[in-house]
């Protein structure tokens, strides 16, 4: 995977309580990736960025909401998530990454 790729796959990571308990009892982390994403493309993409090893990847489509509003109808876009478990021991610095 060339790097420009790597960089497009990983859009950001998804923080909130539930992802965030996540990671501290289960070492597992949660990414919107780009829809045309593969597991394998997320896997070398963490790998790579965050120097860590990934031991499996779930990938689901979240399919996005019908919303009213007045007379108006609309629609959510569907996105894409990733959640990544990592090895027994890592951890993964948001922070650190440089822009």
């Amino acid at each position: 995977m060339n790097e420009e790729r790597m960089y497009s796959v990983l859009l950001a990571p998804v923080v909130s309580e539930k992802t965030s308990m996540q990671a501290e009892l289960a070492g597992q982390h949660t990414f919107k990736v780009e829809p045309t994403a593969t597991k394998l493309e997320v896997k070398n993409a963490i790998e790579k960025l965050f120097k860590v090893d990934v031991v499996s990847v779930r990938i689901a489509n979240i399919k996005g909401k019908v919303k009213v509003r007045g007379q108006t109808i609309g629609r959510r876009p569907t996105t894409r998530k990733a959640v990544v478990r990592l090895a027994e021991g890592q951890d993964i610095d948001y922070m650190g990454i440089e822009s």
